[in-house]
């Protein structure tokens, strides 16, 4: 049974468990030996194997999977051809973490909130499609738990409208949907390198993205929003001949958002070790449907083209007097980490009537479903079959499933 000493010792089965061996603890001692601490040489290296990996010609790293959301939202404002402006629409399902949201309001974003499908906790497609007007400027697909959108439906519903579809793939890195991965149907793509996420480089995140010149703003806004660290033939800016004065010139409002060295050299050690893991999880994700799918109390997530299953959801069934204070006070007696489905319906969160600009399309009544009736349990890179017949076994002792 997987104890992860680095979450919580008590827990007998944790949110997450460790995916380093000796190789990332050498690569950190290898950067640590060059005194170059600051994004350098690693981190291009690991840029460029991403980029490859997930079927795309450019990967920006920064530090966080949310300063990729972040960036990712900001060079739509700098494109030179249809940006966006503040109040334009942008339409988001109700449920995912914080940060696929905060960079909208913080841009003057209209967000029109729409529900999700009960099976897939991605989009509900029939509303999303009744959703889109002529005021929709950007769809914001969030690939939920490992889980990939339905993109074929989703591009035939914008196919010849001028709307731009980006992808919140945090939770999703090595998912595959049509032999495409996902986090590259979008104009962009985000990541994120947590340590409970897919691979782990302390901190980190990545977008990626086919189009050059969105490639050379993200660069730009990464750091500082200065033009030091674009090509001499970029596409936002061209570069004067003092160099000097070239590497203190600043053309966007950016931000330090750079990782350091350490995460590149790390990521490129997990890279190596990602698609072995995305098995293992799958693996772990078999073992759990066939124990879960036919519950009597509880169904799960399902599952659209190749999970790579960040963790398992659970909802509790329509009619079940099972409540889920019940279920997390036994989950944690039993020391098994538990959380909320991502962030649950974050249209009910105070900072969305405070803050944000925003309207909701119809009813959120699945999002309201999964908020007060889900929770979800982790996934590893490790083989976790005695954690999840411990799970099984703790909610059929206490609750008779």
């Amino acid at each position: 049974m997987v104890r992860n000493k680095y979450l919580d010792k008590n827990m007998r089965y944790p949110l997450a468990a460790p995916s380093w061996g000796g190789e990332e603890i050498q690569a950190i001692q290898d950067v640590i030996k060059t005194g170059q601490y600051s994004m350098n040489k690693k981190v291009e290296e690991f840029e460029k194997e991403f980029a490859s990996m997930f079927d795309s010609k450019y990967a920006v790293m920064v530090n966080s999977g949310s300063s990729a959301n972040l960036i990712m939202v900001a060079a739509l404002f700098f494109m030179k051809e249809k940006s966006l402006k503040p109040g334009d629409e942008v339409i988001v399902p109700a449920v995912s973490w914080a940060t696929t949201y905060t960079p909208l309001q913080q841009y003057g974003l209209h967000v029109k909130f729409v529900d999700i499908d009960l099976g897939s906790l991605n989009y509900d497609l029939e509303q999303l499609e009744s959703a889109i007007s002529e005021k929709t400027k950007v769809i914001f697909a969030v690939n939920l738990l490992g889980n990939p959108n339905d993109f074929k439906k989703i591009n035939s519903l914008i196919e010849g409208k001028d709307i731009i579809l980006i992808e919140d793939n945090c939770e999703s890195m090595g998912a595959v949907l049509d032999n495409k991965k996902a986090g590259s149907y979008g104009l962009m793509g985000s990541f994120s390198c947590f340590h409970s996420h897919h691979i782990v480089t302390m901190e980190g995140g990545v977008v990626v993205t086919d189009n050059e010149e969105l490639y050379h703003i993200l660069l730009c806004l990464r750091s500082h929003g200065w033009t030091r660290n674009l090509p001499q033939d970029n596409l936002i800016s061209k570069k004067g001949s003092d160099d000097f004065k070239e590497r203190f010139r600043f053309i966007l409002p950016g931000y330090n958002v750079r990782p350091i060295e350490m995460f590149g050299a790390i990521g490129l050690k997990q890279l190596e070790k990602l698609p072995g893991m995305i098995k293992i999880r799958r693996n772990n994700a078999e073992i759990f449907q066939d124990l879960f799918n036919n519950n009597k109390s509880f169904f799960m997530q399902q599952e659209i083209g190749n999970s790579s299953w960040f963790g398992f959801a659970l909802m509790i069934k329509e009619g079940s007097e099972i409540s889920r204070e019940d279920i997390i006070s036994a989950l944690d007696v039993a020391q098994i980490d538990t959380r909320p489905v991502v962030a649950g319906n974050i249209a009910n969160k105070e900072m969305i009537s405070k803050y944000f600009d925003y309207s909701i399309y119809g009813k959120l009544k699945n999002a309201d479903y999964v908020d007060s009736r889900g929770f979800y349990v982790g996934n590893h890179s490790v083989d976790i079959k005695d954690n999840i017949y411990y799970l099984r076994d703790v909610l059929k002792n206490k609750f008779g499933n």
